[in-house]
């Protein structure tokens, strides 16, 4: 736990002190130095605005409000609006309606009473502008947006899928702590300045203008998306920083935040990943959390006591798991007649993944007719503790676990093990002979990792751009490095896929591998050059994947993809 705190922490602080906290800089600064301010009826019939000294107390209130909103929001808005059925915008423009709210009430003070009315029967309620500070704090909360990572990625997946636990709020707490460190640092500088400096202190009807105006042009800008502007403007300087923290074996042990340990999967640490024999790992986990099942009626693991049983976590359009599919089908026809049960575990790993039409194309595709669960809220993954797609766990017929491995390769380890499962079974069974797929996984280290293009999972990114959600121009790095991508044209960047926003966009991709696909979806052509040779792909329906081009071995090269507008990109995948 005390690991995991510290993860938030640093990934909160180097969040902090990057590019995409600037707009909200000024914002922190006046509201730690504005002071308060109340009208008065003066003897003559007029109006006379008096002031008090600056809040000591406004900066913290600011930022715990900051902080309490943005923990809020991440872990349980998606959750809360997705059950209420309204859009995923609905807070953050209830928090630009709230800034420009309080910005007006700072230039007109008389409008600042008005908003404070409702609240005169709370004791003591007067126009403060120090109790003010946290409500903004609220406000600022629900509208910024820090730059991504795996930290926030981690969190927001928790948030939006329900799996909120111990852990998850430790993450995000300490996340939001860190980011907002800073803040209140240029926040306390804020207040410090009002009252050391004489200027300050005597146009203090002027400093409320401002921050008032300062408060409504960031309300306008976000509206615009005009902050991200500003962003791609100044070089991330963290970006080294991010790359080292977000890449370290600790972010990435730390962050499996979906293998939360139960009494269910508790034994499953006594299996190692890929054991050339058989071991003995508990009983297996139950099949929870299904959406609905293909190819089968529901099924339920003691039920199938007797028989030896694999359960293969997939998604259809992770390439590791196509190059694994072919060796379970064959295992399924092979041994189904002899006592084993192939249960396909369809766990999403994209959106569109969670569509029952799409997996029941992709079965047919593969030629899988083996009982498949639809695990859209990854119910059955948690509860196994699962990190990989793909994943097998082999179950003897006694329903323990006795064997894990993670990802592709080594099937004839698997089958070797699927084999002597069966004659345990059954001692004497006359078995068919082993299958003879060939073993195409590659050596990872020699090909590029698989690239997302989403601004939340996005990897190997080559351009000097900030890559965050919204409508941005990119153009093409005078250098760009092995296995990575770089983008021009106009883009418009989503949480899972990017989108042209004018007639096409380019990708260029530097990468190493004997075959290069592409995740894509919506409808119109992907035109790829590629060692002076062009071809164009025709994309049309649900999101699949395409082969770009093939060569026989391991080959170092570069390609542009041009996308045409209606066409949705969301990863490169490499063989």
């Amino acid at each position: 736990m005390l690991t995991l705190a510290l993860i938030g922490l640093i990934g909160g602080l180097v969040t902090g002190i990057s590019p995409c906290i600037l707009p909200v800089l000024p914002v922190i600064f006046f509201s730690g130095g504005t002071q308060s301010s109340r009208t008065t009826e003066s003897s003559t019939g007029g109006v006379a605005l008096a002031t008090k000294p600056a809040s000591r107390a406004r900066p913290y209130l600011v930022i715990a409000g900051l902080v309490v909103s943005f923990s809020l929001v991440t872990l349980f808005g998606s959750l809360l609006l997705t059950v209420l059925n309204l859009p995923q915008d609905v807070l953050r423009y209830a928090g630009i309606v709230v800034l420009v709210l309080i910005g007006i009430g700072l230039i007109v003070p008389r409008f600042e009473q008005l908003l404070e009315k409702p609240f005169t029967w709370i004791p003591q309620r007067n126009p403060d502008a120090s109790r003010g500070g946290f409500t903004l704090g609220l406000a600022l909360g629900a509208v910024y947006v820090p730059c991504a990572g795996p930290v926030l990625a981690a969190i927001t997946v928790a948030g939006s899928t329900g799996r909120i636990g111990t852990e998850t709020v430790v993450l995000t707490l300490t996340f939001a702590v860190g980011a907002a460190i800073p803040l209140l640092i240029f926040a306390l500088a804020g207040r410090r300045v009002a009252e050391r400096v004489q200027a300050f202190r005597k146009r203090q009807r002027g400093i409320r203008i401002t921050a008032g105006v300062v408060m409504i042009a960031l309300a306008i800008g976000l509206v615009f998306n005009l902050p991200q502007l500003l962003q791609r403007a100044i070089p991330d300087y963290t970006a080294s920083l991010q790359d080292k923290v977000n890449n370290s074996e600790q972010v990435k042990r730390a962050l499996n935040l979906g293998g939360l340990v139960n009494d269910q999967n508790k034994d499953l640490d006594k299996c190692s990943d890929g054991a050339p024999d058989l071991e003995s790992c508990g009983t297996a986990p139950d099949l929870t959390g299904i959406q609905q099942w293909v190819n089968s009626q529901p099924l339920e693991l003691k039920a199938l006591r007797g028989k030896v049983v694999m359960v293969d976590f997939w998604a259809y359009s992770c390439i590791n798991c196509q190059r694994s599919i072919p060796h379970v089908v064959a295992w399924d026809k092979a041994y189904r007649d002899a006592g084993l049960q192939v249960i396909g575990v369809h766990s999403p790993e994209y959106a569109f993944e969670k569509e029952p039409a799409n997996v029941e194309a992709a079965a047919r595709n593969f030629g899988i007719t083996y009982p498949v669960a639809l695990d859209n809220n990854l119910g059955t993954w948690t509860n196994y503790r699962n990190r990989y797609w793909p994943a097998h766990y082999l179950i003897d017929a006694q329903g323990t676990v006795r064997h894990i491995k993670f990802g592709e390769g080594d099937y004839q380890v698997t089958e070797k093990l699927i084999r002597q499962l069966l004659t345990d079974a059954k001692p004497g069974l006359q078995l068919p002979q082993a299958t003879e797929l060939q073993d195409d996984t590659p050596i990872v280290a020699d090909i590029t990792r698989e690239t997302y293009l989403g601004s939340t999972k996005r990897v190997n990114f080559a351009g000097t751009e900030t890559y965050t959600s919204g409508e941005s121009s990119f153009q093409f790095p005078e250098n760009q490095g092995t296995d990575s991508f770089a983008l021009s044209g106009a883009w418009k960047l989503d949480t899972q896929s990017i989108t042209p926003t004018g007639d096409a966009g380019r990708i260029k991709l530097n990468y190493r591998a004997k075959e290069v696909r592409m995740v894509l979806s919506g409808k119109g052509t992907v035109t790829v050059e590629h060692n002076g040779k062009t071809t164009t792909i025709e994309v049309d329906g649900t999101p699949n994947s395409y082969q770009l081009l093939a060569t026989p071995t391991i080959q170092g090269g570069s390609l542009t993809a041009t996308v045409s507008s209606g066409v949705q990109a969301f990863s490169f995948t490499f063989g």
